[in-house]
């Protein structure tokens, strides 16, 4: 037995799980709220969150910690943390409604404007960079924002280490363009103008977060994506104790695709292709659901026939904004994961 499946073991022990009539042996009865763990980074992320706080209470996000650009970046390479945009942006998402939470989400996304030092510094991220230097602790630091803002929900890093982001990339210099190279660095890697084949992390055997990998072992609902699909979403698996407890998990998972291929990493990319690439850095990794705008799937059988590899159902739903861009409409992708933990649930409905 390896040392990581020894871990996990224990943190498995320690996680309440469900007894056969769906309630948890921490007491949760059918009609509660789900669990609900979302992975990824960025807008797609952000978006994920806007929507899966409006149906549960008990939402988790597992932030990428692999950014590398603007201004996390800037204090990765300074201070030697852990980036912390992405994981300013979900907590950002989480705030509610209200004054309270709108006022905080602004000032947590304000960026500093001058000619010195501060220039593209966002608030959020020296805030929880001041409380990690504080507390010592990455976890205790953001749920302390987290309380602060009024969050909808907890955030979590997916390591306990800053990644670093390399891609195998053909074409990545036009003047080559059936050459392959090795591209390094998440902000890098997103804006290429070549064709990603392989992503990998570095250091290649990353420290998970206890309490992440905890979470996707207690959750009734995983959901993957949407998001930068070789940046923000299949980092998530290159983390192995987190991809042992996604594999092994009880939950249901879902994964919710782009409305869109994103220029650089997924130029051309078509909806199955996005699972082709994902069942490549995981062909262990089950599904049984997977999400999409229907205006964004040409060819559903092809779909359809990509999806039977991770043995999953698609759902088709109109969630993208009715002004046209390739963005997440939060009402309507809250609709559509609600139907879906309502068919698709072991324990539901939920209210």
């Amino acid at each position: 037995m390896t040392a990581r499946t020894t871990r996990l073991s224990r943190l498995r022990r320690l996680t309440p799980g469900r007894g056969e009539d769906g309630a948890s042996r921490s007491g949760r009865r059918r009609g509660a709220a789900p669990k609900v763990v979302a992975l990824g980074g960025g807008q797609g992320l952000s978006a994920s969150l806007a929507a899966l706080r409006r149906i549960t209470g008990d939402l988790t996000a597992v932030v990428t910690v692999a950014d590398d650009g603007g201004s996390s970046g800037r204090l990765r390479e300074e201070l030697g943390v852990l980036p912390p945009g992405d994981l300013r942006k979900a907590l950002a998402a989480l705030c509610g409604d209200d004054d309270w939470g709108q006022t905080w989400a602004r000032v947590i996304q304000h960026r500093f404007q001058s000619q010195g030092d501060l220039h593209g510094h966002a608030v959020g991220n020296l805030l929880i960079v001041a409380l990690w230097e504080q507390l010592g602790d990455p976890v205790q630091a953001l749920d302390l924002v987290g309380r602060l803002l009024g969050a909808q929900g907890r955030v979590l890093p997916m390591s306990a280490v800053p990644l670093e982001l390399q891609a195998l990339v053909k074409g990545h210099d036009p003047d080559r363009p059936e050459d392959v190279d090795t591209v390094r660095g998440q902000a890098t890697v997103a804006l290429t103008p070549g064709e990603v084949l392989s992503v990998q992390v570095v250091p290649s055997d990353p420290p998970a977060v206890p309490e992440a990998v905890a979470a996707v072992l207690d959750a009734d609902w995983v959901v993957l994506g949407p998001g930068s699909w070789f940046s923000s979403v299949i980092p998530h698996l290159l983390v192995p104790e987190l991809l042992d407890a996604l594999v092994q998990t009880k939950a249901r998972r879902v994964l919710s695709l782009n409305l869109a291929p994103q220029p650089g990493e997924t130029e051309g990319f078509s909806p199955q292709r996005h699972l082709e690439v994902l069942a490549r850095h995981a062909p262990k990794l089950a599904l049984d659901v997977v999400l999409a705008d229907e205006a964004a799937v040409p060819d559903r059988e092809s779909l359809a026939d990509a999806a039977k590899r991770f043995g999953a159902a698609i759902e088709l739903a109109p969630v993208a904004r009715e002004d046209g861009s390739p963005k997440h409409d939060p009402e309507l992708l809250a609709a559509a994961y609600d139907r879906i933990f309502r068919m698709h649930g072991r324990i539901g409905p939920w209210r």
